[in-house]
């Protein structure tokens, strides 16, 4: 096994069980701001961690500007003490009370939501004029992936203008995700995104002519990173997620990024039912379930081995090394995604010089906190 996934005694972790290397952490936070080339245009997204002491870790190198997707993370990022917090998610129903609520409660950080059309807008807008506060809206595009947004064109400036005209709303500027562009070229994905860049500042150049004010585009996520952060605009700013912990599947997708994986799943060996077949205690309860079965994690000593069965509370890996294993024996694997993989752990166990330090709540797993 690679040494930096080395643990000196594990007989206080139970498994199956989430660790963090705090050294691989540092590792990748240096590396993004390195990408990013002024720590300035980062704005992170904490979906992947989910973790306050991953928020104050990265505000001690100068990151303030955070991104997230729930409530429960702006809550988390606000505890931490991040200043600025983009809620990159349209909010409709019980959310629109909920930011009211969010304001009330972290008056000192600036908050900023997206949109993408007028009827919330409008809710948004009326909800926050009647407690005489406001809220930045940025205007959500839909670049490709045809998730969320709206094409830039002439709908996007009246929307634009809509918000604007919105008392209890400010103008933040525009968000551009593009998690449809995965080429493992590089070359090939900047290329892709330097064609969508264009519509997206073409509109930003026709708002600003009609007097309307864009203070940021928030452009991106992992896989876009290196390419908007080579980007010389000074409106960009670049938010990356999976990156902070990386894993198995972004490593293999995007060759080009070198984040090492700062996490890795141990799970124990708890029966050998046939002579070629071993059983772990790494369920889809403890590791993301959306890859294809089989393939949802990579086993640092055991690549070789077939994923046969998983349950959830089982892991059945054929080998013909399984005459090797007991009952009891450990195996490190790395997820294949990360993100909602941490999700699933109340609690993550951090790793230091080989050995146990601390424990850290994943406290925005849940969608509310109290806000």
């Amino acid at each position: 096994m690679q040494p930096q996934y080395r643990i000196a005694d594990t007989r206080q972790i139970i498994t199956p069980a989430l660790i963090v290397y705090r050294e691989l952490l540092d590792a990748n936070l240096a590396h993004m701001i390195d990408i990013a080339r002024d720590v300035t245009r980062l704005r992170p997204h904490c979906k992947t961690h989910k973790m306050p002491q991953v928020a104050r870790i990265e505000l001690e190198r100068g990151i303030t500007k955070h991104k997230c997707a729930t409530f429960a993370e702006a809550e988390m990022l606000a505890e931490a003490g991040v200043p600025d917090i983009f809620l990159s998610y349209n909010l409709v129903g019980p959310n629109i009370e909920r930011a009211l609520r969010f304001r009330q409660k972290f008056p000192a950080v600036l908050l900023r939501v997206q949109a993408d059309h007028p009827k919330p807008i409008k809710e948004l807008g009326q909800t926050l004029a009647r407690e005489g506060l406001t809220v930045d809206v940025l205007l959500d595009l839909n670049v490709g992936q045809h998730r969320t947004g709206v094409a830039p064109g002439p709908g996007a400036v009246e929307l634009y203008q809509l918000i604007a005209d919105t008392k209890g709303l400010n103008l933040g500027g525009l968000h551009v995700y593009d998690g449809h562009q995965h080429q493992a070229d590089v070359g090939e994905r900047s290329a892709a995104i330097h064609k969508e860049w264009e519509r997206v500042s073409a509109l930003r150049d026709e708002l600003k002519a009609r007097g309307l004010n864009v203070p940021r585009i928030v452009c991106g996520g992992t896989g876009g990173f290196p390419v908007y952060a080579a980007m010389d605009d000074p409106l960009i700013e670049v938010s990356p997620g999976t990156c902070v912990f990386n894993d198995a599947g972004y490593s293999d997708r995007f060759p080009d990024m070198c984040f090492p994986p700062a996490t890795a799943l141990l799970t124990r060996v708890i029966s050998r039912p046939a002579a070629d077949r071993i059983t772990l205690d790494l369920g889809y309860k403890a590791v993301a379930s959306d890859p294809p079965a089989g393939k949802r994690v990579v086993f640092l000593d055991l690549p070789e081995a077939e994923q046969v069965l998983q349950n959830e509370e089982h892991l059945v890996l054929k080998t013909p090394r399984a005459g090797e294993f007991e009952p009891g024996d450990e195996l490190f694997a790395l997820p294949i995604h990360i993100c909602p993989s941490t999700a699933l752990h109340r609690q993550v166990f951090v790793i230091a010089g080989g050995v146990l330090v601390d424990r850290w709540d994943v406290t925005a797993r849940d969608r509310w906190i109290t806000v």
